[in-house]
């Protein structure tokens, strides 16, 4: 696993490289990165799942978002990867590391991957290299990542990468879709004196 440069929070996104993965930053300004981005956000099975803060409905707001995104990342909020097949360079998902807080050192992981790339191991993969990163280069003590109870694969991914699940937070999100009523979320967490992780990329 390797970066392209020492990542510091005022910095550009840093570029990460490891299981047959790159991680790069979004382009607000390119075409395919905003076709990916609104492909993503408004996928039936991402919806079904997650409720955004905002909703991406069209291209202008993708970009939109992209450009929120990469202010947040200058701010040192969060950082957000396109992750990238290593030997094409096809676009298969996002993962961010988001509200990261440097007095308490924490930060929530979440990603998505898009409808083809399912099956190849692609969270697991891009977990198991954000995360690191995250708890070594960008020196955070502790990552949690939370999903809907009842999203059996994200819990697997999560436990695959060494996130073992410590409970259940009642009415933490959103239902899907709907503002005006709460499910519960699996709280998954790692630490980073937690043992290295040595997972295959399993889907």
């Amino acid at each position: 696993m390797t970066s392209t440069h020492e990542p510091s929070l005022t910095s550009p996104v840093p570029e990460l490289s490891g299981h047959g993965l790159r991680l790069l930053p979004w382009d607000a300004d390119s075409p395919a990165d905003a076709e990916a981005w609104l492909r993503g956000l408004t996928d039936p099975e991402f919806r079904r799942w997650n409720t955004p803060l905002r909703q991406v409905e069209d291209l202008a707001a993708a970009r939109a978002s992209l450009r929120a995104k990469a202010e947040r990342a200058a701010d040192g909020a969060d950082v957000t990867f396109r992750v990238v097949d290593a030997e094409s360079g096809t676009t298969l998902g996002q993962i961010g590391v988001n509200m990261i807080d440097r007095l308490m050192s924490t930060a929530r992981v979440g990603y998505w991957v898009l409808p083809e790339a399912r099956g190849r191991g692609v969270a697991t993969r891009a977990l198991l290299l954000a995360g690191h990163w995250a708890l070594t280069d960008l020196g955070l003590h502790r990552l949690e990542l939370g999903h809907a109870l009842g999203h059996d694969v994200s819990c697997r991914t999560a436990e695959r990468c060494g996130f073992p699940a410590e409970g259940t937070l009642r009415g933490a999100m959103w239902e899907d879709e709907r503002r005006s009523t709460y499910r519960d979320v699996h709280l998954h967490a790692r630490l980073a004196t937690d043992p290295e992780v040595t997972a295959t990329a399993a889907p």
